[in-house]
């Protein structure tokens, strides 16, 4: 669900589907489009904001560019390939360093540090923003779960843009690399389509 103007209350969430007996790490993999960093099974390494790695393992990288037409969807496809209660996010930005900071995270004292509850989901999805509050869950599958959905790119030239999904995670313990969110990144290239408008909130928000 894309920017439903409401507070992810995870730690009530996680309360009733009976997984509140202690925080857990998670993991995921993005399959498309192709992620910047190659990945192992679990989607490893992650951890680290912007897009994976970990300090002790920055991560190799894939070389992978995906071409995309502006005004167009994008297939997006992901397994979560290790369990934990929340919700995704999706970016885009001109580079790593210009995508927005981590989803602000209320948390509570455990007994080797904070733990998530609860954080904002974008009332509108605005540049930078391309999705949030999405492949919300609660309740653990009976194998890793994947999900899919196709995004509307922006009508835009962005040469080698970076487009980063963030896995938000409640009833998670801080990790120094990412806090409560995981990460990946792919590399793009958007060419805008002259038949279509341009879309003038995200030539600004990108500088183009």
């Amino acid at each position: 669900m894309n920017g439903m103007g409401r507070k992810a209350l995870m730690s009530g969430l996680v309360l009733a589907a009976g997984l509140a007996a202690g925080p857990a790490a998670a993991h995921f993999r993005l399959i498309s489009p192709v992620p910047t960093l190659i990945q192992d099974e679990k989607g490893d390494p992650q951890k680290k904001a912007p897009c994976g790695g970990t300090t002790a393992n920055p991560g190799k990288p894939s070389g992978a560019v995906t071409d995309i037409k502006g005004g167009q969807p994008l297939h997006f496809k992901l397994t979560e390939t290790v369990f934990h209660p929340g919700h995704y996010r999706v970016s885009l930005a001109r580079a790593p360093e210009k995508l927005p900071a981590d989803p602000t995270t209320t948390t509570r004292p455990g007994t080797r540090g904070p733990i998530s509850t609860s954080t904002m989901i974008a009332p509108q999805v605005l540049p930078p923003l391309l999705a949030d509050g999405l492949f919300m869950h609660m309740i653990k599958p009976a194998a890793p779960q994947t999900w899919e959905i196709d995004l509307r790119i922006p009508n835009v030239d962005c040469a080698n843009c970076v487009i980063q999904v963030v896995q938000w995670m409640g009833e998670h313990g801080f990790n120094p690399d990412g806090e409560f969110s995981y990460h990946h990144c792919a590399v793009v290239n958007i060419k805008r389509d002259p038949k279509l408008p341009a879309d003038r909130a995200w030539l600004a928000a990108l500088k183009i």
